[in-house]
């Protein structure tokens, strides 16, 4: 289906059989950290739905320090609020920052991707890489677990959230671990395609 289809979506929003919702359950990489909330990734993205004529509702659900183990707690909140049809799940960074064991952030992860399709939400994962410094003993264990979930799951997956930004230091914050401002573009062209796609989808399957 293209944009031109998508488009007829939005010419009644008033409709809710129309509109397809979006969650956002992530950490400070998408809550717009240090940064205006209106720069932040999610923002931007919402503009582009709106800017294309697209019935598409964004909830930013993200918390600033959100560990998995704050997903389980906030995550039935918004299921039940917004009903999403599609749940873009960017969580786990803030784990492997404290050292969690792996397989606690996968089982984690793993109950926040069953408690969306229970819900009858389609879920997005989002993959992250730790800082190199953290030891390839853990961290490749730790980027790994994304792919090995999505498998599972039969999921669509971003396997890097900050691909492109992370190895530019014009585009992080002082930290070295929040991206800036003006990364926020690039970290949008990263996720948008496949969130996308999922629209589409969601959009030909309600056509049909």
């Amino acid at each position: 289906m293209s944009l031109c289809s998508l488009q007829s979506l939005a010419e009644n929003e008033s409709k809710p059989d129309d509109e397809i919702s979006v969650v956002v359950m992530g950490d400070s990489l998408s809550a717009a950290y240090y940064i205006p909330l209106e720069s932040g990734w999610v923002n931007l993205m919402r503009e582009k739905f709106t800017k294309n004529n697209m019935a598409v509702k964004v909830t930013n659900g993200s918390i600033s320090g959100a560990t998995t183990a704050a997903g389980l707690q906030a995550l039935p909140a918004l299921l039940k609020r917004h009903k999403p049809d599609i749940v873009v799940l960017e969580l786990g960074g803030n784990d492997g920052l404290q050292g969690k064991p792996v397989d606690l952030i996968k089982s984690n992860l793993a109950t926040l991707i069953s408690m969306s399709q229970q819900s009858n939400a389609q879920v997005i994962l989002v993959g992250m890489r730790l800082p190199p410094n953290l030891g390839a003993r853990y961290t490749e264990p730790f980027y790994n677990q994304y792919a090995a979930l999505a498998e599972t799951f039969n999921l669509s997956l971003v396997p890097f959230l900050l691909e492109g930004v992370a190895q530019n230091r014009e585009l992080m914050q002082e930290d070295g671990i929040h991206p800036t401002a003006e990364a926020q573009s690039r970290i949008l062209d990263n996720v948008y395609p496949v969130i996308f796609n999922k629209i589409q989808e969601i959009a030909l399957e309600r056509k049909d």
